[in-house]
């Protein structure tokens, strides 16, 4: 939690990220991801100054375990001094004791920002789905909270100014509004007129311009005309790597040759064969895509 402290910038965790997607797509499946197409909405996590604090923090903790899909899971808050913004026991359940910073005892309208963090701790525990490392655990565990419908608040706890600052999650303010633009391309989802937080939504405009990148990357035919050219060169000398690029040539084992790239929507991998305008769809998201190899 960076509290009155620098905030980090840019897309320093973005293949942790995309990789956070890929694997909540193998896990989930098709059919699960889309249960979770409509977001938690901000009334159902509304948190005034006048709300009992502890009643309060229950119910938006029930909240976030509803929207998991969490029936048998009760979650016990309490408040301490702490570093971190929260933290949750990990243990077989179905009670699990989760501590809030004492910070949000007035910073209320943020406790939903921390559970939605520390519930999808305990479903990722359950499904087994995990990173190795602590860093690239909490990376998957932000995206997944966004992903899933719950993170957009996360981005919104982020404010920042002159004179002071609040970051929840281990992504950057940008990382969190890709993730959130991923969703909404898929969803169809627009979550812009839930920000509070002026410098949240200009994260969300500027993750939103950074996912759109993804779907003009070549092979795609939504490429842009420098790129295509660059692609049809390199596809001549196909036998040479090609640097900074998403995609990737290789023969086959009846010596066709073959382009790899990832898919825009969740990232896992395709392989189609070197021919001209042809469609794809990608096995994991369904995805089509529209493709000029």
């Amino acid at each position: 939690m960076a509290n009155d402290g620098p905030v980090e910038h840019g897309y320093p965790h973005l293949e942790t990220v995309r990789a956070a997607i890929t694997a909540l797509w193998k896990r989930l499946s098709y059919d699960t991801v889309q249960t979770f197409a409509t977001s938690v909405a901000p009334a159902d996590v509304a948190f005034c100054d006048t709300d009992d604090l502890h009643l309060g923090a229950q119910r938006v903790a029930r909240e976030m375990v509803r929207h998991y899909r969490l029936p048998d899971a009760r979650m016990i808050v309490g408040f301490r001094e702490m570093t971190h913004a929260a933290n949750v026991e990990l243990a077989a359940g179905p009670e699990y004791f989760v501590e809030l910073n004492d910070r949000f005892r007035t910073h209320r309208r943020d406790i939903g920002a921390a559970l939605a963090h520390e519930v999808m701790h305990v479903y990722l525990h359950r499904l087994g789905l995990s990173f190795p490392g602590t860093r690239d655990n909490e990376i998957l565990t932000d995206t997944a909270a966004t992903y899933l419908g719950a993170g957009w608040l996360l981005l919104d706890a982020y404010r920042e100014d002159s004179a002071s600052s609040q970051k929840l999650g281990y992504l950057t303010p940008e990382e969190f509004g890709y993730v959130l633009a991923k969703r909404s391309l898929v969803f169809g989802e627009d979550p812009s007129v839930w920000f509070t937080s002026p410098q949240g939504y200009t994260a969300y405009v500027k993750g939103m311009a950074r996912a759109r990148e993804d779907e003009q990357q070549q092979p795609l035919t939504a490429a842009g005309w420098a790129g295509r050219r660059r692609y049809a060169r390199e596809r001549k000398q196909a036998t040479v790597a090609p640097a900074g690029v998403p995609y990737a040539f290789s023969p086959d084992g009846g010596g066709q040759l073959r382009v790899s790239f990832p898919c825009p929507t969740c990232h896992q991998k395709i392989r189609v064969p070197v021919r001209g305008r042809m469609r794809a769809r990608c096995g994991v998201c369904r995805t089509v895509l529209e493709c000029d190899t």
